[in-house]
């Protein structure tokens, strides 16, 4: 076990976090590697959704208060839980993937735009898998607030793939904060701080309780 400080920092606040293991990790042999394969936007949000609704059963979770936060790859989970799903009532997305097509077509680097030929289908056969299974189709259907939190020189997940994704979100609450000089990942601690501090906000105005951070704005 590794000790986790932004972990540490919500549950020390009375918040549960259950870190997820879903479909195509590694360590588990390679069988459940490969369940993700042609299925990224399908397994890993079906994963998801399973674990918190067991915990909403096991009487651990209280079901209007889950909420699904993840970064690049864990971003574009939790941006796609939204779009398919309504279990998770808000979510903090970083730097995330949210448009499969664009990543694999130049938004990102050539190493990193081979991925998807395993986990989503091969390019542009499988053009259709990569519109039905990227949030940015699929924004208008979200209806639970987020935020969003970007890296303005992230190379890899770059800044236009949220501008796009954001301009099709109709309605809902949400906040949208970059960072000057951050790329993928954030490594400046006050960067650091004000992401952690926004996606706290969130949680204390969506749950409605009190914090003593400052207030992120949320904007429809």
């Amino acid at each position: 076990m590794v000790y986790d400080q932004e972990i540490a920092y919500f549950t020390s606040r009375g918040i549960g976090v259950v870190e997820v293991n879903y479909g195509g990790s590694t360590g588990f042999g390679r069988a459940y590697r490969e369940r993700l394969r042609g299925s990224w936007g399908v397994v890993d949000v079906e994963d998801s959704v399973s674990v918190a609704q067991g915990l909403v059963a096991e009487g651990l979770a209280d079901p209007a208060r889950l909420a699904i936060r993840g970064g690049s790859a864990g971003g574009f989970t939790s941006a796609a839980a939204l779009a398919f799903s309504d279990v998770f009532r808000c979510a903090a997305i970083q730097y995330p993937i949210v448009d499969l097509a664009g990543w694999r077509t130049g938004e990102t680097h050539d190493f990193e735009s081979q991925y998807p030929e395993s986990i989503v289908g091969p390019w542009p056969s499988a053009k259709d898998v990569y519109a039905r299974n990227s949030p940015v189709d699929h924004a208008e259907d979200i209806t639970a607030p987020f935020v969003l939190l970007q890296g303005l020189e992230d190379e890899i997940c770059p800044p236009v793939q949220c501008e796009r994704f954001l301009s099709r979100i109709r309605g809902v609450p949400h906040a949208y904060l970059t960072f000057e000089g951050e790329q993928h990942g954030f490594r400046r601690e006050e960067t650091i701080r004000t992401a952690i501090e926004a996606e706290l906000s969130l949680y204390a105005q969506v749950f409605e309780f009190e914090t003593d951070v400052p207030r992120v704005e949320l904007r429809p």
